[in-house]
């Protein structure tokens, strides 16, 4: 049994979001003092701003899972330098899954190397995040078999990085510690996650929410934001 309580509108905490909160800054920091701290679980300290080294952690990402006791949860954290992440871990312990990145290095699960999906065919089957927004990719002829919700952001992006998706999506909303980790795993993968737009995400910002996005195979990504520049998003 966990002591949890909502924060803002409609956000699940729990206990053991801010102990593994209080474990990472303990170990992370005391290793880096000099670097910058970003938390969902923390008080933003806009001290961040001023270091081109910032820690950007997600202590618990998916804790209504979690706390429902399923599988789709991990604990996400980046090393973001000048914008961008350059090292990334993404847990899952229910699964025993561990992703890792560092820039130039590529990325692999459990130690053993991943890549994204090649190819730009669109497989609904295999896409997943919010239905408008794989809809908005159909033609006349495409039926659409969304896979099933990952309830953790970042684990859905992985999914992408080690091919068991073909291409995910995240809606508009999604923070700094739920993409960071997730974007460099995708990148180290021969993937690219971007926005819609295909501009780069930005870390370590003032304002650390995002608008929608898609991380897919290089050549599948490609297509993907050429289509939703030709359609934008009203």
């Amino acid at each position: 049994e966990l002591k949890n309580w909502i924060k803002g509108a409609s956000s699940p905490v729990s206990e053991a979001d801010i102990a593994v909160n209080d474990l990472l800054e303990s170990r992370l920091r005391s290793a880096a003092s000099d670097y910058g701290w970003l938390s969902e679980e923390s008080a933003d300290d806009e001290d961040r701003l001023s270091r081109r080294r910032v820690w950007i952690v997600d202590p618990i990402d998916g804790t209504r899972n979690y706390l429902a006791g399923k599988a789709d949860w991990c604990v996400s954290v980046a090393l973001v330098e000048d914008a961008a992440p350059v090292i990334a871990a993404v847990f899952a312990p229910a699964s025993d899954e561990f992703f890792f990145a560092a820039r130039g290095a590529g990325a692999t699960l459990n130690g053993v190397g991943v890549s994204a999906t090649p190819g730009t065919a669109v497989d609904f089957a295999r896409m997943a995040g919010p239905k408008p927004l794989v809809e908005r990719l159909k033609t006349s002829s495409d039926e659409i078999a969304i896979h099933p919700r990952i309830g953790s952001l970042a684990l859905r992006l992985c999914r992408v990085a080690d091919g068991r998706l073909d291409a995910a999506f995240a809606g508009g909303q999604s923070r700094d510690w739920d993409l960071a980790a997730a974007n460099l795993i995708v990148q180290e993968a021969n993937g690219k996650m971007t926005a819609l737009s295909g501009d780069p995400i930005l870390y370590n910002r003032r304002e650390v929410t995002h608008g929608a996005l898609v991380a897919a195979g290089r050549e599948r990504h490609a297509r993907i934001v050429a289509h939703f520049r030709n359609r934008p998003l009203s």
